[in-house]
């Protein structure tokens, strides 16, 4: 049977790629079977609760207004304990029957300061399928980053040669492709309280249950080497260029959530609900998309005002429980990521840099300069900027 092997059993991928599987299942497409493991050690690794349920959990799903709704996720075959060297992940990898490696690792875990286990882990897999003449397959990056598939393929090719295993670089550009996806769906940490809840409303005591907003979107490039599931059957957009939907969403969602989260840690909210409920952090986050964003995103097949007050929409939502720490994990690779390349297409254009000058001075304000991205002081415009709008800051802090 055909395999997804999925590296990173977070919250995350149970709450999303396991769903559209599920619902594939669900309408009795069972041809292709999903398997999910880390790459490295996690205190809060699912995989032993998920094993002792046969693989199954519980998701939780929230509407903005409160409602809940509970489903049985069975999609995830195989939920693999983390072992060190993860043989057992290079071994489905390796297998030919396992067409896809698909993998959340967070925005950071591409960066020089990940210590490559992605790409070592990867390098593994290939170099026992090429060895083992297994064939093609497809790397697909489920995570919050601009051009993910490219930036495997690059990362991958310079981990590679600084291996110097040119053969294995060579096999892995003609046997590999490497869509850009770009994924979305808010998935809270699970606390005892949702724990509680699915119990109450299931009877079923889950030791494994996530839970996440109702929202769900997954746009891919349709660039698959050797066979993908029929995601499109299940609202999978399969598209030709990823590049407008990712940038909307990097740009409004994902930096107005940092936007929100590094506002609210200065004036002592916990989650995110309560940060938009802060008339100054709601007007920031509006101002930013609005006055910052869109000019660099237009023209855009996607209504941007609409999806922006979605974005607002779901942020505010009590239900969802989002906490502030949570968001505020990988600030440094999110303001790099999310933001500094809205900063750098202003200049390009000579467009006014206040809206979109207040996101690094919140997080100077927060986090001082350490890991700050270099264009935020190399530039001499981008420096001034930053300076007015850390002095509003100062005169009226959050």
């Amino acid at each position: 049977m055909p395999t997804i092997l999925h590296l990173g059993l977070g919250n995350f991928h149970r709450a999303h790629q396991a769903v559209y599987l599920q619902a594939l299942h669900d309408r009795g497409d069972r041809s292709w079977t999903l398997a999910s493991g880390n790459i490295r050690p996690d205190a809060n690794d699912p995989a032993a609760a998920m094993r002792a349920q046969g693989n199954a959990y519980m998701l939780e799903t929230v509407s903005p207004s409160g409602q809940r709704s509970y489903r049985r996720i069975t999609a995830i075959g195989r939920a693999l304990p983390h072992v060190p060297g993860n043989a057992a992940l290079t071994a489905i990898g390796a297998d030919p029957a396992t067409r896809i490696i698909s993998f959340t690792v967070t925005e950071s875990g591409y960066g020089p300061d990940s210590g490559a286990a992605l790409y070592g882990v990867l390098a593994g897999i290939l170099r026992a399928r090429r060895a083992g003449g297994h064939g093609a397959v497809t790397l697909l990056s489920c995570d919050n980053l601009r051009h993910n598939g490219d930036t495997v393929r690059r990362g991958l090719q310079q981990y590679l040669a600084a291996a110097n295993e040119p053969d294995l670089a060579a096999w892995a550009e003609s046997n590999t492709s490497c869509p850009n996806a770009m994924v979305d769906r808010i998935t809270p940490r699970p606390t005892p309280a949702l724990r509680e809840r699915v119990k109450a409303a299931t009877g079923i005591d889950d030791a494994a249950a996530v839970g996440s907003e109702t929202w769900l979107q997954w746009v891919v490039e349709d660039n698959f080497c050797n066979g993908r599931p029929d995601w499109a059957g299940v609202g999978v957009q399969m598209v030709a260029s990823v590049a407008p939907y990712e940038e909307a969403k990097i740009r409004i969602l994902n930096a107005s959530h940092s936007c929100a989260a590094w506002a609210g840690a200065l004036a002592g909210h916990a989650t995110i609900h309560a940060c938009l409920a802060d008339p100054r952090i709601r007007a920031l986050v509006h101002e930013y998309v609005t006055g910052a964003v869109f000019d660099c995103l237009r023209p855009s097949p996607i209504d941007l005002a609409a999806y922006r007050d979605a974005v607002i929409e779901r942020f505010a939502s009590a239900a969802i429980e989002d906490t502030v720490d949570r968001v505020l994990a990988d600030s440094a690779a999110k303001l790099s990521g999310f933001i500094v390349p809205t900063l750098m297409d202003r200049v390009r254009l000579g467009l006014p840099l206040d809206a979109a000058a207040m996101l690094p001075a919140l997080y100077i304000r927060l986090y001082g300069e350490v890991r700050l991205d270099p264009f935020c002081v190399q530039n001499a415009q981008v420096r001034a900027a930053i300076a007015t709008a850390a002095a509003k800051l100062a005169s009226a802090p959050f």
